[in-house]
C-alpha cells in the first residue's frame, strides 16, 4: 500500500485542536537594553487567550506564569510521555464547562546564567521592572484584561515559585494573588547546605578556580548538569542577590573551604521570602489568594521552605492555602491547573 499525504493536523498526541489559542509574540524591552550580561533585549512572550476572548467586550483576569531556573520559554511546549504539555493543560482547564476563565501570560526572564530570580540586580539586569512595568502594561494594552492588581496573579515553580512569592511582596500595586510551587525559600536550608558540594565540584573539576570554570564553560559541547549545573546556578543566584553596584558578583562562601562569608550571606538572607514576610505582611494581607505548596520529597528541601513560609504567614496573620503533596522537585507540572483554577476563581467577580 502507498503512503498518502493528507491535509490538516495529525491530531493527538502530537498536535491537538485548541479551544482557546496561544499567541507567540516577540517584544523589545527598553529596560533590558544594555543589561550587564549582554543578554538580548528582544524576548519571546506567550499569551494564552481562553475561548471567547475577543468575541465581545468581556474582560478577563490575568495570570502570569514565570519559569524556574534554567527554564526557557519554549520549554512550556515540551511533552512528557503520556501527559499533556503545559499549553494543553491550560486549554483543557479554561475550556471546561463552567470554568472561570483567565488570560495566562508566559514570561521569559532567561539570562546567560540560567535565570534572574525576577529581581532587579546590577549583576543581571532589571527583570523585576521588566515584568511589572513593561510586560504587564503591554498585556493590558493589547488584550481584554481586567487591568488592576485585584484581577492579576502570578505563579511559578522553583525559582519561578520564588518570584511568585517575592514579586507581590515588593510590588503589591501590580499583583493581587499568587501561587508558589516548590519555591526557593528558607535559604539556610535550601541554599547554604549546598555550599560544600559546590566547592568540591569546583575543586575537583576546575582547579578550584572560577576562571577555569568559565573557560571550560565556554568550550563545552553540551550542558552536563552534574558537572556545571550547581556552579552556574549558585553563581546566578549570587548575581541576583549579592552583586556590587559595578556588577561584580560576590559569592556567599569561601571557594577553598565553603565557609560562609557573613556580610555577603546577609545580603542573600534579605531576599529570603520567609524573612521578608514580616516587613511585607500588610501587602500580603491584601492578596485575594495565596497558595503555597511543595512535594514532600523535594530534593532541595523546598517542602521545608514552603512550610517555613506558611508558618511566617500564620505568625503575621496572613490567610493562605498550604499543601504538601507526595512528590519530589521534578515532574510536578500537573499541579499547575488546580492552582490556576483557584487563582481564576479568586479573581473573578
Amino acid at each position: 500500500m502507498a503512503l498518502t499525504a493528507v491535509e490538516g493536523s495529525p491530531g493527538a498526541p502530537w498536535e491537538r485542536e485548541f479551544q482557546g489559542r496561544v499567541e507567540r509574540l516577540t517584544v523589545a524591552s527598553e529596560l533590558l537594553r544594555d543589561n550587564p550580561l549582554g543578554d538580548p533585549a528582544t524576548r519571546p512572550l506567550y499569551v494564552y487567550l481562553p475561548p471567547g476572548h475577543g468575541e465581545g467586550t468581556r474582560r478577563y483576569p490575568t495570570i502570569y506564569v514565570i519559569q524556574g531556573y534554567t527554564g526557557a520559554l519554549d520549554m512550556w511546549a515540551n511533552r512528557t510521555a503520556f501527559e499533556p504539555n503545559m499549553f494543553e493543560r491550560v486549554d483543557d482547564l479554561f475550556s471546561g464547562v463552567g470554568a472561570r476563565r483567565a488570560i495566562v501570560v508566559f514570561v521569559d526572564a532567561w539570562t546567560k546564567l540560567g535565570g534572574s530570580q525576577f529581581l532587579n540586580s546590577p549583576g543581571t539586569g532589571r527583570y523585576l521592572d521588566y515584568l511589572c512595568d513593561e510586560i504587564v502594561p503591554f498585556v493590558d494594552a493589547n488584550y481584554l484584561t481586567m487591568a488592576d492588581r485585584d484581577h492579576r496573579a502570578i505563579t511559578g515553580k522553583s525559582s519561578g515559585g520564588y518570584g511568585a512569592m517575592v514579586v507581590p511582596m515588593v510590588r503589591p500595586d501590580v499583583f493581587g494573588a499568587l501561587a508558589t510551587h516548590s519555591g526557593d525559600a528558607l535559604f539556610e536550608v535550601c541554599y547554604q547546605s549546598e555550599f560544600p558540594s559546590v566547592v568540591r565540584k569546583l575543586r575537583d573539576n576546575f582547579d578550584g578556580s572560577l576562571d577555569v570554570f568559565w573557560r571550560k564553560w565556554e568550550e563545552r559541547e553540551r550542558f552536563d548538569y552534574d558537572l556545571y549545573g550547581s556552579i552556574i546556578e549558585f553563581y546566578g543566584y549570587a548575581a541576583a542577590y549579592s552583586a556590587e553596584p559595578d556588577g561584580t558578583v560576590l559569592l556567599p562562601f569561601d571557594l577553598d573551604t565553603a565557609a560562609t562569608i557573613p556580610g555577603v550571606w546577609e545580603r542573600w538572607l534579605a531576599w529570603d521570602p520567609v524573612r521578608m514576610v514580616p516587613d511585607h505582611a500588610d501587602a500580603l494581607r491584601t492578596m485575594r489568594l495565596i497558595h503555597v505548596e511543595a512535594g514532600n520529597r523535594d530534593e532541595a528541601w523546598l517542602d521545608l521552605g514552603a512550610r517555613a513560609f506558611s508558618k511566617a504567614l500564620n505568625q503575621n496573620g496572613v490567610e493562605h492555602r498550604f499543601e504538601i503533596f507526595s512528590a519530589g522537585h521534578m515532574g510536578i507540572q500537573y499541579r499547575y491547573p488546580a492552582a490556576l483554577a483557584a487563582l481564576a476563581e479568586a479573581m473573578t467577580p
